[in-house]
């Protein structure tokens, strides 16, 4: 699988959401951030209203809005791929019928969330949102956040969808990730960025990073150099980018990511409550960190 170009592409950050002084979405940041991420850095495609975008805090119609104001800013060159996962059926498909009207290239479907629904009702739920629009989903799998793991099974059988392509992949699981792998044509993506690397070695294709914010051109040269068959290339570049990739998750990560950016040309804004701010002394490691592995 790592020969092909997968239908996103590789290297996609979950873009971070900017705002104003005022608490309203700042779309001319945006547009400049998402630029910059893939004119500068190199990006394959942004995911937006993701988590780490802040979606939980935001409006149905801010979520169009803003997938609008990227797609006009960068959609000629890059995929644009909207988060429109909820635990209530209806509002995704809403959603996920938003986003394909404002020009989203792909959907990104996390599992539903605290209620934990039994695995029939959750692949009928997947299944849904797949018949709902014409554009490819990306599943995101991540249990440590919405309480229980898509099985292995699952996602064998949802893969046999047309519209069901790709897995953002936050379990943490490499062997159960492998069966998945290697029993069908689902294309994988890593949720953690140090899980890149041994998920490329295994078959997945790139990463749906958050520290890329920053680290696009060495994570870019980790997934190219791995492509390409230089696995030494990919492992020392890895090594490098390995302390960023932890270091943003010191506290949360969007927290992390706006403070830092604030620190560094941009003017991304607070995060909307109940999310909070950096306490100065980890910012100014985390700064450091750049400094010293970029």
């Amino acid at each position: 699988m790592t020969n092909a170009e997968p239908i996103f592409g590789r290297l996609l950050t979950a873009m971070i959401t900017p705002f104003k002084a005022d608490g309203a979405i700042d779309h001319a940041e945006a547009a400049k951030l998402a630029k910059h991420l893939v004119d500068e850095l190199g990006h394959d495609g942004l995911v937006i209203n993701g988590t780490t975008g802040e979606a939980p805090t935001t409006s149905d119609e801010e979520k169009r809005d803003l997938v609008a104001a990227v797609v006009e800013a960068v959609g000629d060159r890059a995929s644009i791929v909207a988060g429109v996962g909820t635990f209530d059926t209806r509002h995704t498909i809403h959603l996920a019928e938003q986003a394909a009207a404002a020009g989203a290239d792909g959907l990104l479907v996390v599992t539903p969330y605290y209620s934990r629904p039994p695995v029939d009702a959750w692949e009928a739920h997947f299944t849904a949102v797949a018949d709902a629009t014409d554009l490819p989903l990306m599943l995101y799998d991540i249990p440590h956040r919405a309480g229980i793991p898509i099985p292995e099974e699952s996602l064998i059988r949802l893969a046999d969808h047309p519209r069901i392509a790709a897995v953002k992949d936050a379990k943490g699981d490499i062997s159960s990730t492998s069966v998945v792998l290697a029993r069908s044509t689902l294309t994988y993506y890593a949720g953690d960025d140090a899980y890149l690397l041994p998920l490329l070695a295994v078959g997945g294709v790139g990463v749906v990073g958050t520290s890329t914010h920053f680290t696009g051109g060495l994570t870019r040269q980790i997934i190219d150099h791995f492509v390409a068959g230089d696995v030494e290339a990919a492992r020392q570049a890895n090594a490098q980018a390995l302390p960023v990739f932890r270091g943003v998750f010191a506290t949360q990560g969007t927290m992390m990511v706006k403070a830092a950016l604030n620190r560094r040309g941009f003017s991304v804004g607070a995060c909307r409550p109940p999310m909070g701010t950096v306490p100065e002394e980890i910012l100014e490691r985390f700064l450091k960190i750049l400094e010293q592995c970029l």
